[in-house]
């Protein structure tokens, strides 16, 4: 049975879909921004502090249901420069260890909103 994971840990949803949503092992975490739950706006910094703090958001969406990092299986990077890469990639290293989980990471028109540098969207299993 399919159901939303929803916490005050994480950014609420700036439309209509969950946070999170669980289906027997599945777990998918809509795409994360760098936007700090607590104060509802971007953390300061450049793409490595948005990328931590996204990560920090699934994190918190994940303990919801009783899972952490580990659990991540698979994730979608979507940069707003392509030349942040390397710097996101840096900041994303500090936080999945190996096994890392699968990723795909490219460079989009836009993202939802004008601050934000970086997008990532989770999935993982339990």
């Amino acid at each position: 049975m399919k159901y939303s994971i929803t916490t005050k840990g994480a950014p609420a949803a700036i439309g209509p879909y969950s946070q999170g949503t669980t289906e027997a092992r599945f777990v998918f975490i809509s795409g994360q921004l760098g936007i700090d739950p607590e104060t509802g706006e971007f953390v300061e910094g450049g793409i490595q502090e948005q990328t931590h703090r996204i990560i920090d958001n699934a994190e918190a969406i994940l303990a919801e249901i009783d899972c952490d990092l580990s659990d991540v299986v698979k994730t979608t990077v979507f940069l707003k420069d392509i030349a942040d890469f390397s710097a996101m990639n840096e900041a994303y290293a500090e936080r999945f260890f190996k096994p890392a989980p699968a990723r795909s990471c490219v460079q989009v028109a836009a993202l939802p909103l004008p601050q934000a540098l970086v997008e990532i969207e989770f999935i993982a299993c339990r």
